[in-house]
């Protein structure tokens, strides 16, 4: 690795014009180079599930072939996994395919919240809950990182649509952009260190997220302490030589030296300094040297595809969610007569379209799996299309006929990849209708029914009364068949659980009326209220909760207990909570732990998510969780002070198997600074001023001199009853003593009043 001192001396030996060519990159992956003074060039590569690597004819989107990889299930399925530790597994193992294949920098991972069902890439995206997204993302990153290999943790920040998404401004309040959109990333860049971040398209209020000097230098740098590059999203730039100056580093792909020429005229001009470019150069050189001497020495590292698509078959079992188990029908026995009905069966969806699409190495799809396993005596018909949305009732027929002579039917179902990409949201939450068609006839056949999706995104699900069970298999990788083989006879129990809701229909979401927005704007108009924290507030039923999923045993919760029952706001929580397994069988518990906000004048949601821990137990075993609780935990952030502030009160700590489901609780009182005003003037009201202690014996004591006793008359004993009185007080300025008074106050004692009490808050 270079020192600090060579990379400057090689700066120094480099042309106006070659620096300004190393802020852009030379292909679609690959960073210049200048050999003559001693500049090497990296590669980067997509693959947040897998390694996306183009060798020939390049290009952003997928439509051209990659090199044989193996496909990990989606993001959508491993936040479904709340493992923080598989997560890190999966990075590691991408990491050594990066070092195998010389990639510098693998694209992902991708933990924009999913704000809307509708965004086309919510298969790659992590959770609608900032804290969940934000442990699994820094385990991803941790977990590449650990080979030695870069990440881009994208696509900073508010990228929550694909419609208009070059020109997209997403529009909301500071709190929102904090508490929801930008806390996703802060954990990972904080805890985990990405080499890289990847601004998004968009604009955030109105300016492009690669130009944002606020989310690049001030949050991401100045508040974060990032020290990494920024690296643009693909043609996300619109003014070079503003983007270097407010954080951007390395544009990509290459803009074939156009931008390049942009910054030679600006330093020229004398419009940028050239040290900011020089400062630029520094930081994109240091990245390059060390990703470089780390892909020389990468001789150890071999691409076993074999090996990891075993992995990622072991990976995949955990994102599968168990939704719905009547009769506790699964896990099936062998021995039952078993008909199989629907195209994903035997070619099975299992990831998304766009730059995340991979070239498999193999594919196993269920079908394929029970015959590795012997199990070849199952009826097979073919339902339905897998890529169209064409009722052919031939294939119905078929499937029915199979289903009427079978113990139990399996009907493998979903969303075609044409429903769901990068580049385009979809339009609604519905499956294909030739599929529910098939799913409502076959179900009225059938002695027993399982439903088996494949989706990357939350469906709405018409037949969920009229079918046995239910098994949400997301996008689950190329092992995909094995994996759910796994879980469908018993050799592993389901663990996933939902890390979105499934709301019951699409207007029931909170960002309905403001998706994708009026042209070049969208309103996040639901703020802080995304997901769970909308539906829990409305108290509106949802077809399965955040949080949500099966098991094939039981759990005990117990002995819930605090380190404290009470606490400063800068003081350590510890929550401990024991849990047994009171079935028979091993199997993993996601147990959850929420905070329950306190009853404060600030809107904040019933409940938020804070914690998680999976454990795996067997039979009759007892584990004891412990969680760890800061200030964040129970903070929201302020806007008027600019920083994350607690209220006083007391909280409900949580204990719960899903957002709606909360099984234990025990309450902490929380002692706070709070926030106060540094001054007062005419238009403040009486409420907020006996709000604050520091005066409010100055304030009853002014109130009493306005209002002096007097008998109403009878006209305003019948128009004004106590709680308008009481409110007209609360709620009126200070000036307002000019009008209501009767004369008592006036502007010489408005001024007196005024100057006693900003003085005593001094």
């Amino acid at each position: 690795m270079k020192s600090a001192e060579e990379i400057r001396e090689i700066i120094s030996k480099l042309t106006l014009e070659e620096k300004a060519s190393l802020c852009s990159g030379n292909t679609f992956w690959l960073t210049k180079e200048i050999p003559e003074k001693g500049v090497p060039r990296i590669m980067v590569s997509d693959g947040p599930v897998g390694l996306r690597k183009q060798d020939n004819i390049e290009d952003h989107l997928g439509m051209n072939e990659s090199i044989k990889a193996v496909c990990f299930p989606a993001g959508v399925g491993m936040a479904a996994t709340f493992n923080r530790e598989l997560y890190g597994k999966m990075g590691e193992t991408l990491g050594e395919e990066c070092r195998a294949e010389n990639v510098a920098v693998i694209l992902g991972p991708a933990v924009n919240i999913k704000r809307s069902p509708l965004c086309g890439r919510n298969f790659e995206y992590l959770s609608e809950d900032p804290y969940l997204a934000s442990e699994m993302a820094t385990s991803y990153v941790k977990g590449v990182q650990s080979k030695h290999v870069g990440t881009s943790i994208k696509h900073f920040a508010v990228n929550n649509m694909e419609t208009r998404r070059f020109s997209a401004s997403s529009n909301l309040s500071e709190r929102a952009f904090r508490e929801i959109y930008l806390a996703a990333f802060e954990g990972p860049v904080r805890n985990a260190k990405p080499w890289t971040v990847m601004c998004s398209y968009n604009r955030i209020n109105g300016e492009l997220a690669s130009e944002n000097k606020y989310l690049l230098t001030d949050i991401l740098r100045n508040d974060w302490g990032f020290e990494g590059n920024v690296v643009s999203d693909w043609g996300a730039v619109s003014n070079r030589v503003k983007a270097l100056k407010n954080g951007l580093n390395l544009e990509m792909p290459t803009s074939y030296g156009e931008n390049d020429q942009l910054i030679v005229e600006a330093v020229k001009k004398g419009e940028l300094d050239e040290k900011i470019l020089d400062d630029n150069v520094f930081s994109l050189l240091k990245l390059t040297f060390d990703a470089y001497d780390n892909i020389n020495n990468s001789d150890d590292y071999t691409f076993d595809r074999d090996k990891h698509h075993d992995i990622a078959r072991d990976i995949a079992a955990e994102t599968f969610v168990l939704l719905k188990n009547e009769g506790n029908l699964l896990p099936l026995n062998k021995n039952m007569k078993i008909a199989v009905v629907g195209a994903y069966a035997e070619t099975p969806r299992f990831q998304g379209g766009g730059s995340a699409h991979i070239n498999c190495s193999k594919i196993t799809g269920f079908l394929d799996a029970c015959k590795e396993n012997g199990l070849v005596d199952i009826k097979f018909a073919k339902g339905f299309s897998p890529v169209a949305d064409d009722f052919n009732e031939n294939l119905c027929e078929e499937a029915i006929s199979i289903a009427k002579e079978a113990d139990v039917t399996l009907i493998f179902a979903g969303l075609p990849d044409i429903f769901e990409s990068e580049g385009y949201d979809r339009k609604h939450m519905s499956m294909p209708s030739c599929q529910l068609k098939v799913i409502a006839e076959v179900s009225k056949a059938a002695k027993k029914t399982v439903v088996v999706l494949h989706n990357g995104s939350p469906i709405e699900m018409p037949f969920v009364n009229d079918v046995d069970s239910i098994l949400e298999c997301y996008l689950g990788g190329q092992a995909v068949g094995s994996a759910q083989y796994d879980i469908i006879f018993g050799d592993k129990s389901p663990s996933g659980r939902l890390a979105e809701t499934f709301p019951i229909r699409l207007e029931d979401n909170p960002s309905y009326l403001n998706f994708p927005g009026c042209k070049n704007n969208v309103n996040y108009a639901e703020d802080i209220f995304v997901g769970y924290r909308y539906y829990d507030k409305k108290k509106m039923n949802v077809l399965f909760p955040f949080g949500f999923g099966l098991s094939y045993t039981e759990f005990k919760y117990d002995n819930l207990r605090l380190s404290s029952e009470n606490i400063n706001e800068n003081d350590e929580l510890k929550v401990l909570v024991d849990i047994t397994n009171t079935g028979s069988v091993e199997s993993k518990e996601v147990v959850q732990l929420y905070v329950k906000n306190c009853d404060t004048k600030v809107l904040r949601p019933i409940r938020e998510f804070k914690g998680f821990e999976k454990i795996s137990l067997k039979p009759g075993e007892t584990k004891t969780v412990e969680f760890k609780l800061c200030k964040r935990s129970f903070a929201y952030y302020e806007e008027i002070v600019k920083d994350w502030v607690v209220p006083a009160g007391t909280y409900e700590i949580e204990i719960g198997k899903d957002s709606r489901n909360i099984i234990l609780s025990k309450s902490v009182n929380i002692t706070s600074t709070p926030i106060l005003p540094d001054s007062y003037d005419y238009d403040t009201i009486t409420e907020d001023l006996l709000d604050d202690p520091r005066i409010s014996d100055l304030v009853k004591e002014y109130i009493g001199k306005g209002n002096p006793d007097r008998e109403k008359s009878e006209v305003e004993m019948e128009s004004i009853n106590e709680e308008m009185e009481y409110a007209g007080m609360m709620y009126s300025p200070l000036r307002s003593g000019l009008y209501f008074t009767g004369g008592n106050i006036r502007y010489d004692d408005i001024d007196e009043f005024l100057e006693k009490i900003n003085k005593a808050i001094k």
